[in-house]
């Protein structure tokens, strides 16, 4: 079982930045795909961005550009560096690992961007 502690999530305003971490449990992070989704009231949960054990990114297009997920094995952590952030990007937001065909969520952080 693997175990989560989401933190950064806040209320930020528009073009503002938040930076969320989300530190894994146990001794295998090097091979736990990471993942980032946020979920908007009322609306499905998305994909945000995504890193492979080797470091390979994926960004939705809406953060392109403006958000950079990266993981650093030594502290078991994964983070989401958030800039210029939206009214739109306030959401929930889910860090998620897969790993030898399981798929664990952390509890989620709220982000708002208002102003």
């Amino acid at each position: 079982q693997v175990q989560f502690v989401e933190s950064g999530g806040g209320l930020v305003q528009p073009g503002g930045s938040l930076r969320l971490s989300c530190a894994a449990s146990g001794s295998n992070f090097r091979a736990y795909v990471m993942a980032w989704y946020r979920q908007a009231p009322g609306k499905q949960r998305e994909v945000v961005a995504s890193i492979s054990i080797v470091s390979s990114t994926y960004y939705a297009d809406s953060v392109k550009g403006r958000f950079t997920i990266s993981r650093e094995n030594a502290k078991n952590t994964v983070y989401l560096q958030m800039n210029n952030l939206k009214p739109e990007d306030t959401a929930v937001y889910y860090c998620k690992a897969n790993f030898q065909g399981r798929t664990y969520w952390g509890q989620g952080t709220q982000v708002t961007v208002s102003s």
